[in-house]
This record gives C-alpha cells, structure tokens and sequence, in this order.
C-alpha cells in the first residue's frame, strides 16, 4: 500500500493522531486498502508521514478496539474483512440518467432558497470590525463554566438519564430552571406544561406557523420586521398584513382586527430597537381578547436590557392566554447552541410538542442537561451581569462615535439591546455601502430587507456585541468616510 494515501496537515483543528484515523477509515470504506495487504508497520508510516511512532500506534489501537483492522501474529494489521460485510454495492449509473436535467422546478411545492434573507459570512471573527447583530464576541463565553457543566453531564448517572429514548419528552431539569429562573426575570409565571424546548427561536416560530396558519388566514406582522418570521408566514399563507412601526413599536391599526395571528416584538421592535409602552401593550391584549386573534411575542432581546426596572413581557400581563411566547439563549450565552423555548396555553404547547415528535422528536437531550446545570448553578446570572455591563460600555461608545462622525443619520436607538439602527441621508443605498465597507474591513447589515413592501436602500443596522469596545469609534470613523462614495447626489 502506498504511503501517499494519507496525508496530515498541523494547522488543522483536529490532531494528528485523529486526522490518519479517519483517513485509514475513509480508505478502508472506500476499498483502497487491499484485504491480503498488510498496512505499513507503525515505525514505516511514522517515518513517510514525518509523525512522531506514538501517534502511528496510538491510531492503529483505537482502528482495532473500533473493529477496523485486525492483528495477524508476525504479520502486522489488516483490514477486518467484517467491517465491510452488509455494505450495498455502488449503484452503476446509468447513461440514459441525467439528473441535472431533473424538473426540479416542477417537483419541488416551495422555494425558500429564493426568498431573501440576512446573510453573514461564516468568518466574520476575520475581520477587524464586525457591526454584526446577532453574533457574540467569543472574549465573552463562559468557556470554565460551560466545560464544567457539560463535563457533568458526561457523567454516568446523567448519561443513563439522557441516553434513552424521550419520544417527545424534555429534560425535567431544563424546564424546572426556565420555569423558575428564566421566565420569572421578565414577570412570565408559566407552568411546566406550558413550556416546550425548542431549537433556537427559528423552531417555535415555524412550529406555531404551522399550527396556527393556513391559506386563507390573515398574518400581521411588523414593517419593517423580522424577515425570517415573515419567509416562515409565506410558506403557509398568502394572506399578510404589514403593520406600520411607529416611536412605540408596532402600531394598533385597524387591519390587526382582521388577522388570524399577530407577530410582535415589544421589547425591543426588530430591527428598529424601539421599546411598546405598557399602555400600548395593554391595548394590543385587549384587541387580540375582543376580536379573537392570537399573538407571537418574540422577546428575542429581553436580556440585553440595562434598565434597573425594564418594562415587562407582554405575556406576564396576558390574562386569557393569547400570547405564544418564545425566546432563547442565543443573544447571551451563544448562537449556535440552538436551544430554545416557548409558552403558551397547555392546549397549544400539547400539539407543538406532537408536531415537534414528527420533525425531530427533541432537541438533544445532552445538550439541555448542560443548559440546565448552567442554568441551576447561577452561571447564567452571573453572564447576563457581565454582559449588561460590557454591553453598557459598548452602547455608550457607539452612541457616541454615531453621533460624532455620522453626521446627517437619524439614530433610532432605545437605552438597551444590542444594535443601532440608522437611517442615512437621502440617496444613500445602503447596499453599495455594505460592499464598500467589507473591503475596509467593516461588516454592518443594509436594512433594506427588513421592509417588506417598499425600498428602503437608506437604512441599516450596527450590531456591538461581536466588536471590542476599542474598535467602535475607529470602525464608524472608517465607515463614515465610506458613505458620500456610497451616496447618490440629487
């Protein structure tokens, strides 16, 4: 066998030791290494691959505890011919099979690939000044206290516990600490038959969407709004009603009166950051009671407020269960752990949680033992005080810089959350902007997407939570000198 099959690069994440295992297996699969043919010796391979002999052997034994290969008495390892029992031939193709020209167009019901949508590049830490919203600077992840936490949900007793089959079931745990700790911050007193864990935010809304719609039902939500909640409406109906934002978020227009279900985000209106009153919360319950509607209350931002009293969620003050509630972790501890919840009467919670069986049964039940464990040890608590306050400084050092280099934008920006949101002078296209300023280094997202019956190339959205508060003003410093290229002279 040739040495040249495996080759193993040291800038790569994983080891050495892990990459020339899962190329030996990626070979043995694959039928390059011949059943009768011995692998080179450990002393040969090391010395070809310029490895040091321990990671040769330390490989060849995991390849053998795992059934890989097999140890023949003076002869070396070989492939173990079982490994490869009960595997299907490749299938031949055949000539007359074309499947580019397969009428996809034809076949598939929908197309969500062609709805537009918010677009991050995955190597956005790259670049020097990230405006992005919705991503976290990883300076801020609890790294001590999650490893702990997950560690101990490796432990034998949790492993047995989380290891079976739930069918549809949560980690009790979980459920205890979002039913004790996280709903009573925002004055939400749900029982635990009121509470399924999603995966991330994105989950509850499809599932209430398909719960609650259908063609014929009408959808109200915020313009401009959260363009995901709307790409989710449009899969299931055809019948959605913009309703205008104004100071005080989402305005109580006639057309509410009409809807089936209503999309809100009353902590901090995405994407404009501004906060309802309590007044007008009030109204939007005493609306969706009379004309019997039901309402989404997505408090997607709720932790990032800086306010000593902040105003509660519109689900504490619901007294005739017309608020689906969902929120996250994702703006605080991470994105990308993708747990989530929502709350709602046990009726509704009980179809979402059949509905969540068909698509995935649970979320997984190891990663909600250590979201619990985090959760029920305080460390929770103790990230949402450091976030406040670095988020605090942070607010405080754009607010400032935005005002002092970006001269001629209206700043809609309430005490809190974790982004501006600006409106430029008038001929800006904030698209352009958003291409010129990648190539000096600055990421921001053109807000134009967020409104859905109109252009709006003049607006845009400055996130802080993934920037350092050193870089703020120098990036606005930059972006500021980018916007009279980007700008249309009438």
């Amino acid at each position: 066998m040739k040495v040249l099959l495996f080759h193993l690069d040291p800038r790569q994440p994983t080891s050495l030791q892990q990459q020339l295992r899962e190329q030996i297996v990626h070979a043995i699969l694959e039928g390059h290494i011949p059943l009768n043919e011995a692998l080179p010796s450990s002393r040969k391979l090391a010395r070809e691959l310029q490895v040091a002999r321990n990671t040769v052997m330390l490989a060849y034994e995991q390849l053998l505890d795992d059934g890989y290969l097999i140890a023949k008495s003076r002869s070396g390892y070989f492939v173990n011919p079982e490994i490869l029992e009960g595997r299907a031939e490749k299938p031949v193709r055949l000539n007359d099979i074309d499947a580019e020209r397969m009428p996809w167009e034809n076949l598939l019901s929908v197309h969500p690939s062609k709805q537009e949508t918010i677009c991050k590049p995955s190597d956005w830490h790259r670049y020097e000044y990230p405006f992005l919203y919705g991503q976290i600077d990883p300076t801020l992840f609890p790294t001590q206290h999650w490893r702990e936490c997950s560690r101990d949900s490796m432990s034998v007793p949790a492993i047995r516990s989380w290891s079976v089959d739930h069918l549809n079931d949560d980690d009790p745990l979980l459920v205890e600490q979002i039913h004790q700790r996280l709903l009573p911050r925002r004055g939400v007193w749900a029982q635990p038959e009121e509470i399924l864990i999603t995966v991330g935010t994105q989950q509850a809304l499809w599932i209430t969407a398909m719960l609650l719609l259908k063609p014929g039902r009408k959808f109200g939500i915020e313009n401009p709004g959260y363009v995901d909640m709307y790409n989710i409406a449009q899969i299931f109906t055809d019948e959605i009603h913009l309703l205008p934002v104004d100071e005080q978020g989402v305005q109580l227009v006639e057309e509410l009166r009409e809807c089936h279900l209503v999309y809100t985000t009353p902590s901090h209106q995405s994407p404009t950051t501004v906060t309802m009153p309590l007044e007008r919360r009030r109204q939007l319950l005493d609306m969706a009671e009379i004309d019997n509607f039901l309402i989404i209350e997505d408090d997607y931002d709720s932790e990032t407020n800086y306010l000593s009293n902040p105003t509660p969620a519109l689900k504490s003050l619901d007294r005739h269960s017309r608020v689906i509630y969902v929120g996250s972790l994702s703006k605080t501890l991470a994105p990308g752990l993708r747990l989530g919840y929502m709350v709602a009467h046990p009726a509704l919670i009980r179809e979402a949680r059949a509905l969540r069986r068909l698509m995935l049964r649970h979320p997984p039940t190891n990663n909600q033992r250590a979201l619990a464990l985090f959760l029920e040890r305080g460390y929770n608590d103790a990230l949402i005080r450091q976030i406040h306050q670095t988020f605090h400084n942070r607010w405080q050092r754009m607010n400032e810089a935005l005002k002092r280099h970006m001269v001629g934008f209206h700043i809609s920006s309430n005490y809190g959350g974790s982004c501006f949101w600006l409106r430029g002078p008038e001929g800006l296209d904030c698209q352009y902007l958003q291409a010129l300023a990648r190539e000096e280094g600055i990421l921001l997202e053109r807000g134009d997407l967020h409104y859905f019956d109109r252009p709006a190339k003049e607006y845009l959205r400055l996130g802080f939570s993934a920037i350092p508060e050193e870089r703020i003003e120098p990036g606005i410093e930059r972006l500021a000198r980018l916007v009279s290229d980007a700008t249309v002279k009438p």
